[in-house]
């Protein structure tokens, strides 16, 4: 039953902003988004803007030590709401696919696989009037195809991009 009551206050509440004007200024958005991420460390992270309220997100991490390495990339449909001034506030939701490899050289024991996510994102941004934007997000993901480790992975990061 709490849940559900979240569920609905977190509807409200987008539903009210859903009302402001959102204008994304820019049309790309290219940086590093830095945060925990399953693992991944730092991601290369696109945003192409669709409309004035909307745009898609594609992040893409890399990692590697002496005995495995993984890729993943996710991307996301973002929904972007005006605080004001430079503050925006943005929701979506997407999916992930990646790649991982592991290899035991003592034991001679090997293993690898694929692996496909299904992602929400929620978080704040603030585009500066120089071409650049911070943002603070979080990106749940729900691996239900050989995930790595756990099945629930509940990133916070921060990301900076530079805007044209």
């Amino acid at each position: 039953m709490t849940m559900r009551k979240i569920f609905l206050a977190i509807l409200l509440i987008a539903g009210t902003f859903g009302f402001a004007n959102a204008q994304i200024n820019h049309q790309h958005a290219l940086g590093l988004r830095l945060g925990d991420n399953a693992n991944f460390g730092t991601e290369i992270s696109y945003q192409y803007t669709l409309t004035p309220m909307t745009r898609l997100e594609a992040d893409l991490g890399v990692r590697s030590g002496n005995s495995w390495n993984s890729w993943a990339i996710t991307g996301v449909h973002q929904w972007v709401w005006h605080i004001d001034g430079g503050f925006n506030w943005y929701a979506g939701a997407g999916a992930g696919i990646g790649s991982w490899s592991y290899r035991n050289n003592y034991t001679d024991y090997g293993d690898s696989g694929l692996f496909l996510t299904i992602a929400g994102t929620a978080g704040i941004e603030y585009n500066f009037e120089i071409p650049l934007q911070v943002a603070i997000d979080t990106r749940p993901q729900i691996g239900f195809i050989n995930p790595q480790g756990d099945n629930l992975n509940f990133d916070l990061a921060l990301s900076v991009r530079y805007c044209f």
